[in-house]
């Protein structure tokens, strides 16, 4: 169902303020995740349904939540961060990132260099 402008606008900052408390954990341990666990279940997701949705399970959640594309770029930007600080034998999520990207840079109709640049980045 889609939402009003004033309901879209107060739901794009709400996840705007959860996408900058997850971009801003400085520390997120090894075990025990309960401070990410906490701000991912505002978005009805978790570090284990983080690691286990396939990508089109992530996009298509991100579509229920009503993401517009500057939210889902940052939570792209999100999981390239938190593939980077999870221990070694943690799912890496930056699969999941430059699918999100693609996905962008698909349904948007129009083409950034910035995405096109975090793809190559996050595939180096």
């Amino acid at each position: 169902m889609p939402l009003t402008k004033g309901l879209r606008d107060e739901e794009n900052e709400r996840i705007n303020n959860i996408l900058k408390r997850l971009v801003g954990l400085d520390y997120i341990p090894e075990n025990g995740n309960s401070e990410l666990d906490e701000i991912l279940k505002s978005l009805a997701l978790n570090t284990e349904s983080l690691s286990q949705f396939s990508t089109e399970a992530i996009i298509k959640h991100l579509e229920k939540l009503h993401f517009d594309f500057a939210n889902a770029e940052k939570f792209a930007d999100f999981l390239v961060l938190l593939s980077e600080k999870l221990p070694e034998n943690k799912v890496d999520l930056s699969e999941k990132a430059v699918a999100i990207y693609n996905y962008i840079q698909s349904e948007s109709k129009t083409f950034s260099f910035d995405i096109f640049n975090k793809i190559a980045a996050v595939k180096r």
